[in-house]
């Protein structure tokens, strides 16, 4: 309801205020049924009109710049100018992700620590337990040095 009428209200302009709210709400249902059906047609020539009207719309701007002495008013236009020619970038490049999508990257895992962090990524390999009596631990270390190590850290 409120894109009908938000839409005719900037349609006023161009079609005066014949536009009947029913008939541009069934069409806009219409544009998004196709869409969930997967046809993009719409949306890729909808993106395209408005690329072209923006192409339009920065042409205008800085032919109207250039012939224009004032420094500020130039300033104004040419700066709306590169704003259209921006929108009309964006729109195209829009248009080109539909089209041709980009390949999607399956990250296997990102790890991001703050300090010593250890990631096995590998299969899991069959656990061997220590031959007995031996209390050795990571680096070397028996359990007694290893006390020894954490408590000077602390």
């Amino acid at each position: 309801m409120r894109g009908t009428a938000t839409g005719r209200e900037f349609g006023k302009t161009v079609f005066g205020t014949d536009i009947d709210p029913t008939a541009y709400m069934e069409t806009l249902q219409h544009q998004a049924d196709a869409m969930k059906a997967g046809n993009m047609a719409e949306i890729e020539t909808m993106l395209l009109t408005q690329a072209n009207t923006l192409d339009m719309a920065f042409n205008r701007l800085a032919t109207q710049a250039i012939q224009n002495p004032l420094m500020q008013q130039m300033d104004t236009l040419l700066r709306l100018a590169l704003k259209a020619q921006a929108q009309c970038r964006a729109s195209l490049e829009a248009l080109a992700d539909i089209k041709n999508p980009r390949p999607v990257a399956f990250v296997k895992q990102a790890n991001i620590a703050h300090g010593p962090q250890q990631v096995n990524n590998a299969p899991p390999t069959t656990y061997k337990p220590a031959p007995a009596g031996d209390d050795t631990l990571a680096h070397g270390k028996t359990g007694k040095s290893l006390k020894r190590t954490i408590r000077r850290q602390t």
